[in-house]
């Protein structure tokens, strides 16, 4: 764990550097950060820039959270980029004033990544209710909305998101292009 001051270019190329360190044949690298705001489905330019350029340097995916809720999915050059992925577990419920994003329903993110290239095959999201601290399948309405929010914020990054009531699930699509050799 690190304090990274500032998603800059120079930045990036110091996690890469230390990536390419210590990376070995096999490898899958996951990059998780701390960052964002809490609420909202915005994406701060230079975070885009940031997590883009990790992926296209070595980074199979890039984990995203800070935030209360879920927000954007992208998928660039075939990995796998959660802007923020929401709170699982907490110890607090109703935060006020933040009703409107639905801070409750959560998600479980399954992706499936090829063992050789780290590329993204498939995301799996499993839907959930936060009740008493207690976590339960999320309803069918409650399904469609996370499916609804979740893709209208992320088309922009050319992801969307299909709910699929008769398994309980969330997936995720996107333009599958070939990805750049490493």
């Amino acid at each position: 764990m690190r304090l990274l001051p500032e998603l800059s270019a120079a930045g990036a190329e110091e996690i890469l550097a230390e990536v390419a360190a210590v990376r070995r044949p096999g490898d899958v690298v996951v990059f998780s950060v701390h960052w964002g705001t809490n609420w909202g489905y915005q994406v701060p330019a230079e975070q885009v820039r940031f997590a883009r350029t990790l992926v296209e340097h070595g980074v199979d995916l890039v984990h995203g959270h800070s935030s209360h809720h879920p927000r954007p999915i992208e998928v660039h050059h075939g990995r796998l980029i959660l802007y923020g992925c929401g709170d699982l577990l907490n110890d607090y419920e109703g935060i006020s004033g933040f009703e409107r994003y639905r801070g409750d329903l959560r998600l479980l993110y399954v992706p499936t990544l090829d063992a050789d290239t780290g590329e993204l095959t498939g995301l799996r999201l499993l839907p959930l209710q936060s009740r008493r601290l207690r976590l339960q399948p999320a309803g069918s309405r409650d399904r469609g909305w996370l499916a609804a929010v979740l893709g209208a914020s992320s088309e922009p990054f050319g992801t969307h998101v299909d709910s699929h009531d008769e398994e309980n699930v969330l997936t995720v699509s996107w333009a599958r292009r070939p990805s750049p050799s490493r």
